[in-house]
């Protein structure tokens, strides 16, 4: 696609979002609503410049944390899929606990976090490594029962053996499920690092929030969520350069219907 097709597929989107932050900032000022109950988007857009610096250094914090959970998330996630369908033992015994943990909320485990592993970083990557784990496993364990029987049937039929079934057959045709739960995983990881934050933690955006709505500065509050905004959508549209570059053919015959 083009650089004026990709303009003109987001112009609706950035028009409705200009829209909205105008009604917005028309809306504040014509009420005179209190700045500390609702910021305009110049008011967030001024304290985003004033905290700069300490935004900065709180989100390092916050994308140091999401990046080793996601990374680990997706390496156990990817070893855990291969294991469940390279195995049926493994599979009944392992699925199961994968679709119960996820009835356990996240805000009750990250307390237990902080209590086992102190206030460090690790119980924030440990909590990360919990959300993004289950989107990965599972699409990735679903893609790769989905493979085209009629490909594994002719691999079969040309004497190839499990392995490199595996390899030619089913690992190329699950690739696309892994994006899809990866970029699921990569916009959770920053909302499993800032609940983790909120719960104990001395930096980090989760931080910054918490303490923004103490001293009700709204607008700085409103700021952190402008930044994670930005990091999640950020973080999906690296899985998604990602995913265009190591598998072209899956989006071939997308961008041909555009």
């Amino acid at each position: 696609m083009t650089g004026s097709g990709r303009v003109r597929r987001l112009a609706p989107a950035l028009g409705t979002f200009a829209a909205i932050l105008a009604v917005w900032q028309i809306m504040v000022e014509w009420r005179d609503t209190p700045r500390w109950l609702l910021p305009s988007p110049l008011d967030i857009g001024r304290a985003m410049a004033e905290s700069a610096d300490l935004l900065w250094s709180h989100a390092g914090i916050t994308l140091l944390e999401m990046a080793l959970g996601f990374t680990i998330a997706l390496l156990l996630g990817v070893t855990v899929a291969v294991a469940s369908h390279l195995s049926d033992p493994i599979r009944r015994t392992v699925y199961p606990l994968l679709v119960t943990s996820q009835s356990v909320p996240v805000i009750v485990l990250a307390p237990l976090l902080v209590i086992w592993f102190g206030f460090g970083i690790t119980p924030k990557v440990a909590l990360v490594v919990l959300v993004c784990f289950f989107p990965i496993c599972v699409s990735f364990l679903d893609g790769l029962r989905a493979a085209d029987n009629e490909i594994l049937l002719l691999l079969r039929a040309m004497g190839a053996n499990r392995w490199q079934m595996f390899r030619i057959g089913r690992l190329p045709a699950a690739l696309p499920a892994l994006a899809s739960g990866s970029k699921i995983a990569a916009t959770y990881a920053v909302i499993g690092a800032l609940i983790a934050e909120w719960l104990g933690a001395s930096q980090g955006l989760g931080v910054f929030l918490i303490r923004s709505q103490n001293s009700f500065r709204t607008d700085r509050a409103m700021a952190v969520i402008v930044i994670v905004s930005v990091i999640a959508v950020a973080a999906y549209l690296t899985i998604e350069i990602i995913a265009r570059l190591s598998m072209p053919w899956s989006y071939r015959e997308d961008e041909g219907e555009l």
